[in-house]
């Protein structure tokens, strides 16, 4: 079977993506940083555990909850990240919608979130 021969392909171009799955209910407005800090861990790997973050933290604003990591330190400061990037979560107070930001400091990442909601508060 070629590329083209799958449906919704077009010659030339890669195989077009399975749709992405429903979502499974309304997505859970949180009530409180704790609550945030619940669902902010489902997009993170396991606090402590190998690769994973050294500790989960929640930036409360006006329209959100910002989720974002800690790292252990580097065995060798001076050499570049193994893992470099990352992303910080925020979660809509309004909403309960799940975004992903860069890994900016948290003032930062929040100025972000308002400019790419356009001024939306719901």
């Amino acid at each position: 079977m070629t590329d083209s021969d799958q449906s919704g392909s077009v010659p030339g171009l890669p195989p077009t993506p399975p749709p992405l799955p429903p979502q499974t209910g309304p997505q859970t407005v949180p009530a409180n940083a704790d609550e945030a800090l619940e669902i902010g861990r489902e997009h993170y790997p396991e606090v402590g555990s190998p690769g994973g973050p050294s500790g989960l933290f929640v930036h409360e604003f006006d329209i959100g909850y910002l989720i974002h990591a800690s790292w252990p330190p580097a065995e060798d400061p001076t050499a570049p990240p193994a893992n470099p990037g990352g992303s910080n979560v925020v979660i809509s107070k309004a909403d309960g919608e799940v975004s992903f930001l860069p890994n900016f400091p948290p003032e930062e990442a929040v100025e972000l979130y308002h400019r790419l909601r356009g001024g939306r508060t719901s």
